[in-house]
């Protein structure tokens, strides 16, 4: 997590979904946030390690997001772990449900970060469960590629 307090920085980030998942098409998606939780993003502090979005309704909501109580909130302060809703166009959001329900997909939250505009955005994405051989799998492609790097720098 770098904490940043300028426009277009980047606030959280999911670095175990590429471990965990095989993650396919990114989507830019705004969130409904109160006031103590934008300061609390200012202030960079924020986890979406262990969170993902869940179909309520004809809604997305991302679920388990931990943005911690600001500090000069008082008696005003949000919840750490609300759901919060995501702001998606409705063709999005009917492309998702249906993957999610067709073929057992997940949403994952990627990236949450502030926009050109100064917005909190976040970034999803339709991920498929990994199995312990692809995980191996992947680690030893990352292994050879680094190998080969190092290789072709030593030799020319």
């Amino acid at each position: 997590m770098a904490p940043t307090n300028k426009q277009g920085g980047l606030i959280a980030e999911n670095r175990r979904a590429r471990f965990d998942y095989f993650l396919d098409d990114a989507i830019e998606a705004g969130l409904i946030l109160t006031g103590t939780e934008v300061k609390s993003l200012r202030n960079g502090r924020a986890n979406i390690a262990e969170s993902y979005a869940a179909i309520e309704g004809d809604e997305i909501v991302l679920i388990n997001a931990d943005i911690p109580p600001y500090a000069g909130g008082n008696r005003f302060n949000h919840e750490p772990r609300r759901p919060r809703k995501l702001l998606l166009k409705r063709k999005q959001i009917s492309r998702l449900i249906g993957a999610v329900q067709r073929e057992g997909r997940t949403i994952i939250p990627t990236k949450l970060y502030w926009s050109d505009k100064g917005l909190a955005k976040l970034e999803i994405s339709l991920a498929k469960g990994k199995k312990l051989h692809d995980k191996r799998e992947t680690a030893a492609e990352r292994d050879w590629q680094r190998d080969k790097a190092r290789l072709m720098k030593d030799h020319g």
